[in-house]
């Protein structure tokens, strides 16, 4: 396992795969048992992996449990990621839910009885509730960095707009800076890349991209006739969010997968996790079994061609619309550079 500063506004020294406890626990009826979680755990750990995340609401707090459980003694070795929003609670009431200070408190109380310790290391506001305003939550990360419960702050599923406004708010007014962001990325969630990704490479912040493998479905289980979370959690809330071989892009990005990882003689799935490491952001693994873990962890030794990241590219390109398109297109780039484009090193481009 190889090591990387996450983002450039920490010390910070992660693995390249981080591991998610999303599947630690059965609360939501789909899971791993906690001997299987011991077991994910310890894997993770013995192959070098450092850098654990989870959330509050991950199997309703079993995540969290098991974690403080098992890591343990190895507590100082691990950089450990938790998020608030959504409460542990299978009810919650309004009052455990959301954004606000209140709520950020409460909930960094209870994740740090449920981990068994004394900090959060990286510490996410879970879900934007778009009204919280973006002021009360930095300084709230303030209050718990200053009161030692926190080390880090950043957010996930945030709008790049909203997330560029609390990152230049904390660093004017002097409060902790936000480090880092979570968002999903993979070969079929590209729509990052039009807003998310450049802002965060502009702030220089760390980047965790979740379910890199789709919820399972760029490891091709599919076509094997295998279940996974699509079917584990068709009765759950998140139901909704989770891809099935139906849309028209996907078929194509499938093929592409199967057939490059034919060519090296690895799994679609190591595949799919080596481009989102080959992209500069950090995967976060949501393995249920060990060795589903193995099988990830192995990614970790994979290097694509260049050849292989343009094909896998092409299938998956999702339009980046307006700006974008209309900026990159060779009229307008003529018109900003009186048609000397070609003649200039801009930032970024190899030099012939």
């Amino acid at each position: 396992m190889r090591y990387r500063m996450l983002g450039q506004r920490t010390g910070l020294k992660v693995s390249e795969l981080a591991l998610g406890g999303g599947m630690f626990g059965t609360a939501h009826g789909y899971g791993a048992e906690p001997d299987e979680a011991r077991r994910i755990l310890e894997g993770y750990l013995d192959a070098g992996g450092n850098f654990i995340d989870t959330a509050d609401n991950y199997q309703l707090g079993q995540s969290e449990t098991l974690i403080g459980e098992i890591v343990g003694p190895r507590r100082n070795d691990v950089v450990l990621a938790s998020k608030f929003s959504s409460s542990a609670v299978r009810e919650p009431s309004l009052g455990v839910l959301g954004n606000s200070r209140k709520v950020m408190v409460q909930s960094v109380e209870d994740s740090l009885k449920r981990l068994k310790t004394d900090r959060i290391d990286l510490y996410f506001v879970h879900m934007d509730d778009g009204v919280t305003p973006l002021d009360e939550i930095v300084r709230g990360f303030d209050d718990l960095v200053s009161a030692g419960k926190i080390v880090y702050a950043g957010l996930s599923n945030f709008a790049a707009w909203r997330t560029a406004t609390a990152v230049r708010t904390a660093d004017l007014r002097g409060w902790t800076p936000i480090a880092a962001i979570q968002v999903e990325y993979s070969l079929l969630q590209r729509t990052t890349e039009r807003e998310i990704l450049p802002m965060a490479e502009a702030f220089g912040l760390g980047v965790m991209g979740w379910s890199p493998l789709a919820g399972g479905l760029l490891t091709g289980k599919s076509r094997r006739g295998e279940t996974g979370r699509a079917t584990g959690f068709k009765d759950t809330a998140f139901k909704d969010i989770l891809f099935h071989e139906s849309a028209p892009q996907q078929v194509p990005v499938l093929d592409a997968l199967l057939a490059i990882g034919e060519e090296l003689g690895v799994s679609p799935g190591q595949v799919a996790i080596a481009w989102v490491r080959a992209k500069g952001v950090l995967p976060v693994l949501g393995p249920r079994t060990r060795a589903q873990l193995d099988d990830n962890l192995a990614a970790a030794t994979l290097t694509l061609t260049s050849e292989q990241v343009r094909r896998l590219d092409e299938v998956s390109a999702v339009p980046l619309g307006y700006p974008h398109e209309l900026l990159a297109a060779p009229q307008s780039r003529a018109i900003m550079t009186g048609g000397r484009w070609d003649q200039i090193d801009f930032p970024g481009r190899a030099i012939a």
